[in-house]
């Protein structure tokens, strides 16, 4: 297999894991302070943080234009500070899988924290336990199952986004270019062959991570 083949592989991973990690952090902190808090409009915000699980993922990528676009404020924030704008980069790569995979995260993990026998909490507070130890040493331990496959269904998600990525980052092979794109384009092009061993290697990348989420449930 030669380099072209093996790039699209590499990059997905790669988009897909530094997704994951972002997931994971953002995840775990909004959904503490989204379980924890309550306030007006609580139902709107959380909501609209799901909103990437139900909307298209052009719109997605036509969002993700208009916040981060080069004729944004955000958009020439970025192309300040950093001298090139964001979209078509390998990082608008990460951010299109991050914005779809995180509702994923954040659903797993309040789902999680609900299941925590709040007794437990409570003994701790009692014992003189501050509000983080009992998330740190109680909350999230007991969690952990939610939390873990949570995390693996962000990440086969982040592994599979093609709309809004190719929207926002484009395809350009060795930059931006994923296995569904890559996928695409070879089906396109003709090369069902080629196709067929992307398609085979996500089939296998997926079903082991959905085996492994099944398995510690």
């Amino acid at each position: 297999m030669n380099e072209h083949f093996w790039s699209p592989v590499k990059l997905s991973i790669e988009v897909a894991s530094i997704s994951l990690v972002i997931v994971l952090f953002t995840g775990i902190l909004l959904a503490r302070l989204m379980y924890r808090k309550n306030f007006k409009g609580k139902i709107a915000v959380e909501t609209a943080m799901l909103l990437p699980l139900v909307l298209p993922p052009t719109v997605v990528g036509f969002l993700l234009i208009v916040i981060f676009g080069v004729n944004s404020p955000v958009g020439r924030l970025i192309d300040t500070i950093f001298g090139q704008p964001i979209m078509f980069t390998w990082w608008a790569a990460v951010l299109a899988s991050t914005v779809v995979a995180f509702p994923l995260m954040y659903q797993s993990c309040v789902t999680g924290f609900k299941s925590v026998d709040k007794g437990i909490e409570e003994a701790a507070r009692v014992d003189g336990a501050s509000e983080w130890k009992v998330f740190l040493f109680i909350t999230l331990p007991l969690a952990y199952k939610s939390i873990i496959s949570g995390g693996i269904l962000s990440f086969a998600r982040a592994l599979g986004e093609f709309g809004a990525t190719l929207m926002f980052a484009g395809n350009l092979p060795g930059k931006t270019q994923t296995m569904p794109m890559a996928i695409y384009v070879a089906l396109e092009s003709g090369n069902t062959g080629l196709a067929w061993m992307w398609v085979i290697i996500t089939i296998v990348i997926s079903f082991g991570m959905l085996l492994v989420s099944t398995l510690i449930k």
